[in-house]
Parts: C-alpha cells; structure tokens; sequence
C-alpha cells in the first residue's frame, strides 16, 4: 500500500511573499502563515493557540502569490508536510512545520487589486461568483 502526505491550511500570511529565482529561470516564492484555534487552559479561561507554518510555492504559482498577496491576507493551501530541524542563532535546536505548496485559492479581499476571492489568477475553470462552492472541511 502506498503512503499519503497532504495538508490542508486555511490562515493569515505572516508576512510579505519574498520571490526568487533559481538560476534556470524559475520562480521560488516564500511565506509564513498562521492558523489560530481556542483552547481552555487548566483554569478553564480560553486561549488562542497559534501554529506557524513555512510554505514553499514554484513557477506561477509562486509569481502569483507574490504579485497578490500581503501580510495579514487570508488564504486556502493545500500541499505536503515535513518537520524541519535547524540550529538558531543562540545554537538551540529548533524546529519548523514546511510545506510545499500544490494548490491554493484566495480567500477574502486582495491588498493588491488581485482576482477575486476563491479564483486563482489564471484559473479559467472557477467560476466568477464562488458562493455556491464549499470549502471541503
């Protein structure tokens, strides 16, 4: 039987898209996004609890996200997991959640006149309203 590895991420970008080049021409783009829950601590108070996550996009999708995305926008991923493990700064062993990225969809309003909401740019089979799709989770 074969193996599985797909994540579903739905949360805010941390910070600004950074885009690169590898030397063959093809564009790399970085980010970070959180996504908050609320748990009770031992004294029965709610707390937001937030995990970090690190993505990876290529080629179009990567120009893409950097042309229409900015810290604080929503978005939709979907894409692998693996746990990472690098030395800081101070020479502590920590560890970061990575994920390369196979598909997204815009989520709420675009910072930067990007398409709508729920339509990749270039994505000719979503439809132009988006209200009767659901978000499969």
């Amino acid at each position: 039987m074969s193996s599985f590895n797909k994540i579903v991420i739905v949360g805010y970008l941390g910070k600004d898209p950074e885009i690169r080049y590898t030397p063959q021409g093809t564009a790399v783009c970085s980010f970070s996004i959180a996504t908050t829950e609320k748990r009770k601590d031992r004294d029965g108070q709610m707390q937001d609890v937030t995990t970090w996550f690190r993505v990876t996009a290529w080629g179009k999708q990567a120009e893409t996200i950097s042309q229409y995305l900015a810290k604080g926008s929503q978005l939709y991923c979907e894409g692998r997991l693996r746990q990472e493990t690098y030395t800081d700064r101070d020479g502590a062993q920590r560890q970061s959640l990575e994920v390369t990225l196979s598909d997204f969809h815009f989520i709420g309003s675009s910072d930067k006149s990007g398409p709508p909401a729920g339509k990749q740019q270039g994505d000719k089979d979503a439809p132009a309203d988006d209200s009767d799709q659901e978000i499969p989770f």
